[in-house]
């Protein structure tokens, strides 16, 4: 069944939603950002448009199909190949999604069109919204998520502080951090003070643990981020080491056959996808395994980042 969907992927095992279905509501690398860390690569699409980008009532079909088979997951998580609340039915979406089934809905966000009412109207309506912040100020936004030219850093604080303010659910804050960027006492400090002013329930910190096409991200360190999180308070928590998920149903079937591919040639992310006919998601948590198992190494060439076999 995960073969033929065209909108759903997974379940796959998440570090902060346990078992995770992805929903792709947007086109590959469409964003209101460019981190330097996304391991999408460069953006494609650039803006601020929100739009139709697939059709909903597909998207939900292929949800009653997989509900209907015995999907079991623990949230059912809007993210994918893009910045989902680009899609101007997004609310929609998820109010289609509560009608087919009980589990909870996620969102998986960069918090940027916060700013908008509709867009957090529309996230309102989820059980759990994971925000971005990963910047203390506008210089080290601009370094770090290289925005649209048209978002302004203290405007898209003040949407995740009146997110806060509308919404009763779950609002769990990831904060990126590269070494080096946005790792000095002064920025940490800066960001201290505006995560006291977003009030999230969770804030989860995250380094580079994944291939990247930018080989100068470099990756803090566990130490490094535990001491963050001290400084930065309670309801902090480092989510950085993927070790997979226990009772993963098709982790360790997957990852072996992405392994066995990576014997016979070097291959690279859209190689293993198409080969293997699963989604760039899906294929970068099996990658993330074997890195972490020390089973394949990653390198670039040409702007492509390719993997191998030990």
């Amino acid at each position: 069944m995960a073969e033929e969907s065209k909108y759903l992927f997974g379940p796959v095992p998440s570090r902060r939603l346990g078992l995770s279905l992805g929903v792709d509501i947007i086109p590959l690398k469409t964003c209101t950002q460019n981190c330097i860390y996304c391991q999408l690569g460069v953006t494609g699409v650039l803006t601020l448009e929100r739009k139709p980008y697939v059709p909903i009532e597909a998207v939900l079909s292929e949800l009653k199909e997989r509900v209907t088979a015995g999907l079991r997951a623990d949230y059912i998580t809007l993210s994918g190949s893009g910045e989902p609340t680009l899609n101007s039915e997004m609310g929609r979406l998820i109010d289609g999604i509560k009608e087919i089934t009980t589990i909870p809905v996620a969102v998986l966000t960069n918090g940027t069109l916060l700013t908008d009412p509709a867009v957090r109207a529309d996230c309102a309506k989820a059980d759990v919204v994971l925000p971005s912040l990963d910047a203390g100020d506008e210089a080290t936004f601009k370094k770090i998520n290289c925005p649209h030219k048209d978002i302004n850093f203290f405007a898209f604080v003040e949407g995740l502080c009146k997110f806060r303010a509308e919404y009763s659910g779950q609002i769990w804050l990831e904060v990126f951090f590269c070494e080096g960027i946005n790792t000095t006492d002064e920025e940490i400090e800066k960001m201290r003070a505006i995560i006291e002013r977003i009030r999230p329930d969770k804030v989860q910190l995250n380094t580079v643990v994944r291939p990247v096409a930018d080989k100068s991200v470099v990756c803090v360190e566990s130490a490094g981020l535990e001491a963050i999180a001290e400084r930065l308070g309670t309801d902090t928590e480092v989510i950085a080491d993927f070790s997979g998920i226990a009772g993963a149903p098709s982790l360790e079937a997957n990852t072996e056959d992405v392994l066995q591919m990576l014997r016979r040639r070097p291959c690279s992310l859209d190689d293993i996808c198409n080969g293997l006919s699963i989604h760039r998601n899906e294929a970068l948590k099996y990658l993330a395994h074997l890195e972490a198992a020390g089973l394949i190494i990653s390198h670039p060439a040409d702007d492509t980042i390719f993997f191998k076999a030990k």
